[in-house]
């Protein structure tokens, strides 16, 4: 879109002459009420109407004054910060709401991770957001449009840490597949297979773990040693065979290049990521000064498998280790860029092992386990939950968390129908006491 296609779109009026007071206002009122995502008082209008028409007079043009009135909308703290006080709950005495136009923000950056359009505003101000009605119907609005696609991509994007494939390193030297391409590809196939998760096949979320489903281009084609779905740069459904050694999310290299080394895979950053990421559990910092290294190989430790145990006998590593390595060792027939293989120093890989009492024997039966663990799903709801409110969830709060994995259960597991439930929750609509 050029210059002028975009004061088109923004300006809905003809200004009659350099200052044009009425278009002006027209023009700042229509884009502070989306911008501070509130209608602008009468006071709070006139004074930037005034730096737009003053603006105008001086530069000669009405167009550069009134960017002077919308760069004042811009640096407003209205605009850069979203304002939750909330106000006392007419129904529920001593406990207090967001107001109509705070939960509508909230909801509008919860689905769409940006502000809420002109009805949503509208819905809210109208007093339609404070019937559960009014609420669900918007919710369901917002899901059923193209833009929650991005606010799940967001979503995923922090929740899997795929920002930081965009820097993605390893050294070529070892790793001959690897480009620099490798790492946004690689981001975009999680978010690809994720959407269509979520969105078109309304999977059961836990069989994104084993689900033979996903999206490649003809780098990460070559990467996994698969057929190139197209010869054109751009991402093409895939479905693996049966006998494939790799499904899942464990199988995208998102997953196994982000948690290795430059240089290696890794075992404990695996294992770390499967804990710590996808089931939400805390992992004891490492005691100060302690030698993390995994000794290097030798005639005797060949095999990843064999260092991690002769690292294990020191008991210093062992609690944190014992938790995350057994787990790591399980993917240890990916590369650190995540290309299959069944060698390791010329010995046969050994990727067997346990999650929680469940026994795997490859990163496929690892990936079921994950998808079977109690704490998966518990882990999603959690995550969607902080990600709704901006912050942990108080002790007080930990009976919603239950709910709303019980409520995941009943619908199947399905993330979409989650994400209203989250919305309707108290969890998501009641306001805390102002510090």
């Amino acid at each position: 879109m050029d210059s002028e296609d975009r004061r088109q779109a923004l300006v809905p009026c003809t200004p009659a002459q350099t200052v044009d007071t009425s278009c002006a206002t027209e023009t700042l009122a229509a884009i502070g009420r989306l911008a501070w995502r509130r209608t602008l008082t009468e006071e709070e209008l006139t004074r930037i109407v005034a730096l737009a028409d003053i603006s105008g007079e001086t530069l000669d043009d009405f167009y550069q004054g009134l960017e002077y009135g919308i760069g004042a909308l811009l640096q407003s703290p209205y605009f850069l910060y979203r304002v939750e006080i909330g106000e006392e709950d007419p129904v529920q005495p001593g406990a207090r709401r967001f107001t109509e136009l705070e939960l509508a923000t909230r909801l509008s950056f919860f689905l769409w991770n940006t502000t809420p359009d002109d009805e949503l505003l509208t819905a809210a101000e109208s007093g339609d957001l404070a019937t559960r009605e009014g609420l669900f119907d918007q919710a369901t609005r917002l899901l059923e449009s193209p833009r929650a696609r991005e606010g799940m991509r967001n979503f995923f994007t922090e929740q899997l840490q795929l920002y930081k494939l965009d820097e993605l390193s390893k050294d070529p030297t070892l790793f001959e597949h690897f480009t620099t391409l490798i790492g946004p590809d690689a981001r975009d196939e999680t978010l690809h297979l994720l959407d269509y998760a979520v969105f078109e096949a309304e999977m059961d979320y836990r069989d994104i773990m084993s689900t033979r489903e996903t999206f490649l281009t003809p780098r990460l084609a070559a990467l996994y040693d698969v057929p190139a779905p197209t010869e054109e740069d751009e991402f093409r459904y895939v479905e693996y065979p049966k006998s494939s050694t790799r499904s899942g999310l464990l199988g995208h290299a998102s997953f196994l290049a982000l948690h290795s080394h430059a240089v290696s895979s890794s075992a404990t950053l695996r294992g770390k990521a499967v804990r710590s990421i996808l089931l939400c559990q805390k992992i004891p910092v490492p005691p100060v000064n302690v030698d993390t290294s995994i000794p290097e190989a030798s005639g005797t430790t060949l095999t990843l498998r064999d260092r991690v145990a002769e690292h294990l006998e020191d008991p210093s590593c062992a609690g944190c280790h014992e938790l995350l390595d057994p787990i790591g060792l399980g993917l240890e027939n990916f590369d650190g860029l995540g290309r299959y293989r069944i060698l390791d120093n010329g010995v046969h890989i050994d990727a067997t092992g346990t999650l929680d009492g469940d026994a795997f024997t490859d990163a496929r039966q690892l990936g079921r386990a994950i998808g079977r663990h109690p704490g998966f799903p518990k882990c999603v709801v959690r995550t969607l939950g902080k990600y709704a409110t901006g912050r942990e969830s108080t002790d007080d709060e930990s009976q919603w968390l239950r709910t709303l994995t019980e409520r995941f259960e009943h619908h199947d597991y399905r993330v979409q129908a989650l994400l209203l439930e989250i919305v309707m929750s108290p969890l998501f609509r009641n306001a805390g006491q102002p510090s």
